[in-house]
């Protein structure tokens, strides 16, 4: 496996705890690192993902495997919220899936 294989988080530290980024690995346990800038901090994780590497393949002879994910799942919603979102699709002239990834990303993005 190959630090890209798998998933990562980045969030900002707070200014009152030093500032930067803070990268983890949430398929791998305490693999985790940090940097003053987005691009450093993901440097580091890659450091840190191949030493986590080593000590797990020495310990339990491989690595875990990433998550992988379908892109699909099924929400069931109120029967006019499902018409608001496919008139304003409609509209828009995209489908009502790429709306709702649209307005998800957004909502993420916000956050």
């Amino acid at each position: 496996m190959r630090f890209e294989d798998y998933a990562i988080n980045l969030a900002p530290i707070p200014e009152e705890e030093g500032g930067g980024y803070l990268v983890t690995l949430p398929d791998l346990p305490g693999c985790i690192a940090d940097g003053e800038t987005i691009d450093t901090a993901i440097a580091e994780a890659r450091d840190a993902f191949t030493a986590w590497a080593m000590a797990e393949r020495e310990d339990k002879g491989e690595l875990p495997a990433p998550k992988t994910y379908s892109g699909q799942f099924v929400q069931r919603i109120p029967k006019t919220l499902h018409m608001r979102l496919a008139k304003r699709a409609a509209s828009e002239g995209v489908s009502l899936n790429q709306l709702a990834a649209t307005l998800l990303a957004q909502g993420l993005a916000g956050r």
